[in-house]
């Protein structure tokens, strides 16, 4: 997914995680819609948040792209000081 990919080489993100097959029914115009989507969990830390909504916002082709941040309560150390170095040197 070209979307994950810019984020990675913008070091926004750590990870992107693609589960496909998804379905989603929303309302959308005062319509019901059922569309098939892939859900991307992004991995990056709250200090990117701010660029990575700003390039979300650019890069994703939808009018009202789904984008929600989950804090994280704890986590492997090392997993947390990888996520943390992979974007420390973010590209915006």
């Amino acid at each position: 997914m070209k979307l994950v990919r810019t984020l990675l080489e913008r070091r926004l993100i750590a990870c992107g995680t693609l589960f496909p097959g998804a379905r989603s029914l929303y309302r959308w115009q005062s319509k019901i819609a059922d569309e098939r989507e892939v859900v991307v969990l992004l991995k990056t830390r709250s200090a990117r948040l701010d660029s990575l909504q700003n390039a979300f916002s650019e890069l994703h082709p939808y009018k009202v792209p789904e984008l929600l941040a989950l804090p994280v309560s704890a986590g492997l150390g090392k997993y947390l000081e990888w996520i943390n170095g992979e974007t420390s040197l973010a590209l915006t």
